[in-house]
């Protein structure tokens, strides 16, 4: 998804640059941190080819919901599933985890994340690169 694409086709802003657990360029747009009715935030993530979030866990799963480009879900100890526009994630509790973009594309999506996340270390490049 090239740059122009991506702004022509966002449904929330692109949100600020998060420098924490992540390489290369994401940006977050929280879109729901209320905690009633349902004690789940909803954040709009947005990655630039390339970059990726670290592996990481969520202590009561997590669902990403993919709203534009390509990009990457991995489980620790499978391989790593190809995502594009419209798939669906279902993360379980406390799995071992990263997603980001692919090399030639921006990727967009909705993390729905009930409880808490914990941050681990970085996917490496040779990880990335051979995927």
């Amino acid at each position: 998804m090239k740059n122009e694409q991506l702004n022509n086709s966002a449904i929330f802003p692109l949100g600020q640059k998060v420098e924490k657990n992540f390489i290369g360029d994401a940006y977050l747009q929280m879109v729901f941190t209320d905690p009633e009715p349902l004690n789940t935030s909803i954040g709009n993530v947005t990655f630039s080819p390339g970059a990726r979030n670290n592996w990481h866990s969520h202590n009561v799963g997590q669902v990403l919901l993919i709203t534009g480009g390509e990009g990457w879900f991995q489980e620790e100890g499978k391989p790593a599933q190809f995502l594009k526009t419209g798939d669906v994630v279902n993360i379980p509790p406390n799995v071992k985890h990263w997603h980001g973009a692919t090399k030639d594309s921006w990727f967009v999506h909705l993390a729905m994340t009930p409880g808490e996340t914990d941050w681990l270390e970085a996917v490496d490049d040779e990880t990335y690169h051979n995927l």
